[in-house]
């Protein structure tokens, strides 16, 4: 992926529909593919292809931005603990998987929300059938 892939990477993970909240440099999303009540996506706004790109600026953005990211789910879900991956390995564009992470079943937007590994590594795929679901507008609406 290059520069030019970056409408791509938005596409994909249908940024303009399903943005939280928006910085300089950084945006976070609901994750178009619901691991667990809350997923997200955390990307930085310019194209890089390495965490060692970031700017001291995108990185003390990036603080607060996952400060701010905790203290929403905190009040919206209550998650017990919070998992941010980033692998790159299919879209190379510098982003984090956001996973919050929950040792009880949850209800929301009438659907339940188990997450199937706790306490292990997330189970990247799960609920990967609410992907057009409405309940992900819902979430996105939760945590504004």
């Amino acid at each position: 992926m290059t520069s030019s892939n970056l409408p791509e990477f938005r596409a994909k993970f249908r940024l303009d529909e399903l943005t939280i909240h928006s910085t300089e440099y950084w945006t976070w999303s609901v994750r178009p593919v619901h691991s667990t009540l809350g997923s997200g996506i955390l990307s930085l706004n310019r194209f890089a292809d390495s965490f060692s790109g970031i700017t001291p600026e995108e990185g003390a953005d990036l603080a607060t931005m996952t400060r701010h990211i905790e203290s929403k789910l905190a009040d919206a879900f209550q998650p017990q603990k919070m998992n941010y991956v980033m692998l790159m390995m299919v879209d190379t564009h510098l982003h984090f998987h956001v996973l919050p992470r929950y040792d009880t079943e949850k209800q929301f937007a009438d659907l339940k929300w188990v997450d199937s590994n706790w306490p292990t590594p997330p189970a990247l795929a799960d609920n990967a059938d609410r992907a057009e679901s409405p309940a992900l507008l819902t979430i996105r609406d939760a945590l504004k």
